[in-house]
């Protein structure tokens, strides 16, 4: 067995970890990070990430000529999230967080070299949930790629060979608890077959959350969205992200909670090139697209449409199918003009110029949109067809949705009813999708990417198409409970000395700081956030409760 001592352990590489173990090696601790996936990938899903982050009240806001503060962002975040006084430690954790993004998290970025783009996206306004009242999402100029190979970049320029080690490929599984204290952990490298175990001062589980594990998902299915998770269920997650230190943790007492609340995505489909189980792609839905149920009929009464309320798409697509007895996935119906103009994927894979900061490239898609993306989808996807008629269409979906008929006549009806208010135009229709696109127009960063009240049936603007989409997995808003030091907690609320928990693996804080929705972009923010805190902690002790 490989035996091995340094202050502190890190046990997992994404960008918690990159972070805590930059402000260790800072402050002169050796660091030691364990990592059960291979070198390349050092940095995790962040690396593959879209680069999001929430802030408040910055200089790229107050350019823009938006007022924020972090009362109107708490506001809206305990609102969301329906989060209170009563949610404890969460609720103490998102007025913390939404208090210092900016100081600690944006500035602190920005000073390794992140920039972002000058428009901020407004997302999660909510529907019935009062959500975002102001634009926050600030996009990461160079995708979350960009994001970690800058903070690895500089976790590298404070390191040695002395202070700085790696261990890839290698599973813990076991922590070590000796007389009331965490000192260290178990495992096994994943190559060799080889036992290690690491001692320490202090470990840091910095290993993600548990959407990647479908049983886990399945086991604690939120009874808000039906009385049975669906038949498929895409991973948009960590493969690894499989709850195997949660279990660590309360195999030592600690307390895991908030399992049944995640963050998953209405819209994915199968990945044409996948590298783990279930692997999807999550998109940007469409706002003008038909939304429907797996018969291809309109979603209804009220339309569902991206980007106001996440959770509440796929509650809605959920309760469809279980009173009408279909699976869980739906179709958005749309036109090639519509996808061009509004497409998008989610992550640093599918955002080429954004990622590589190709200046003209982006103009040219926010211009004329983005072909090359439509094109290549069109043709490697598995859940797309295209057709030049509605009743084409409706043929050439029939044989994706095996023994579960496609009512042709139905989606032509609701189509066509779709295609008279659009044509109304939003001050003479009560379709509330219309009025929504009307609404989500009047900002600019919205009004670049959603057409002009666009009908679907319409010849110019095709070919028709149609894609199946599924519920994807992606972060878990529960984990491991923390208190506001990011030290773990036992069952009993007590302080398990020696051990830290940061990012997805705390619930970004706290065993969940969002509640049961998400104001976007808080992911990686939570992640930077909860991992300085942690840092900070281990550094100072308990006296930090920041992260400076």
């Amino acid at each position: 067995m490989t035996k091995q001592q340094s202050d502190v352990l890190i046990i997992g590489g994404g960008i918690s970890g990159i972070v805590a173990a930059q402000e260790l090696l800072e402050a002169g601790k050796s660091v030691m990070i364990l990592d059960r996936d291979s070198a390349e990938n050092f940095g995790g899903l962040a690396r593959e990430s879209f680069g999001g982050m929430f802030f408040v009240d910055t200089p790229d806001q107050r350019k823009a000529g938006i007022k924020d503060s972090p009362e109107i962002a708490f506001r809206d975040w305990c609102s969301f999230g329906e989060l209170g006084p009563d949610d404890g430690l969460s609720y103490e954790w998102a007025r913390r967080y939404v208090e210092r993004t900016t100081p600690d998290v944006y500035d602190w970025v920005k000073k390794r070299g992140i920039g972002f783009l000058p428009v901020m996206n407004w997302v999660e306004r909510g529907f019935d949930t009062p959500g975002n009242s102001l634009p926050r999402f600030h996009m990461v100029w160079g995708t979350g790629q960009e994001l970690t190979d800058q903070l690895v970049k500089h976790m590298r320029t404070l390191s040695t060979s002395d202070n700085l080690a790696f261990r890839f490929e290698s599973c813990v599984s076991e922590l070590v608890y000796t007389n009331g204290r965490v000192t260290g952990c178990r495992g096994e490298d994943e190559k060799s077959g080889e036992a290690f175990e690491y001692e320490a001062e202090a470990v840091v589980i910095a290993a993600g959350g548990l959407n990647g594990n479908d049983k886990i998902i399945r086991d604690n299915w939120h009874p808000d969205w039906g009385t049975s998770p669906p038949e498929k269920i895409l991973c948009g997650s960590h493969k690894y992200a499989d709850g195997l230190m949660h279990e660590a943790t309360q195999a030592i007492g600690g307390s895991v909670i908030n399992v049944e609340n995640n963050w998953n995505y209405a819209a994915g489909i199968t990945h044409p090139r996948p590298r783990k189980p279930r692997h999807g792609l999550s998109l940007v839905p469409c706002k003008t697209a038909l939304w429907m149920d797996a018969t291809g009929r309109r979603i209804g009464p009220r339309p569902l449409i991206a980007g106001f309320d996440t959770r509440e798409v796929i509650k809605r697509i959920c309760a469809v199918a279980e009173e009408k007895d279909i699976p869980k996935y739906s179709w958005q119906i749309m036109n090639r003009k519509i996808m061009l103009k509004e497409f998008a994927i989610s992550g640093a894979e599918s955002n080429r110029v954004i990622r590589d900061k190709n200046k003209l490239g982006l103009l040219k898609n926010l211009v004329f949109g983005n072909s090359e993306l439509v094109d290549a989808t069109i043709r490697d996807s598995e859940d797309i067809v295209t057709a030049s008629t509605v009743a084409e269409l409706a043929d050439k979906m029939k044989p994706l949705n095996g023994d579960v008929p496609i009512d042709a006549t139905g989606m032509a009806a609701d189509i066509a009813a779709y295609d008279v208010e659009m044509r109304h135009g939003p001050d003479q229709t009560a379709d509330e999708q219309i009025r929504r696109i009307a609404e989500l127009r009047q900002y600019k960063a919205d009004k670049l990417r959603t057409c002009k009240f666009q009908p679907i049936d319409d010849r110019r603007a095709g070919p028709l198409v149609a894609i199946r989409t599924y519920i994807i997995s992606r972060k878990s808003l529960g984990g491991i409970q923390t208190d506001l030091d990011s030290r773990v907690l036992d069952t009993g609320g007590q302080v398990i000395e020696g051990l830290y928990a940061a990012g997805e693996a705390a619930g970004f804080g706290g065993g969940g700081v969002h509640g049961i929705r998400a104001l976007e972009g808080t992911f990686l923010g939570g992640c930077v956030f909860s991992a300085r805190v942690a840092a900070a902690a281990i550094i100072h002790g308990s006296a930090g409760r920041g992260a400076n």
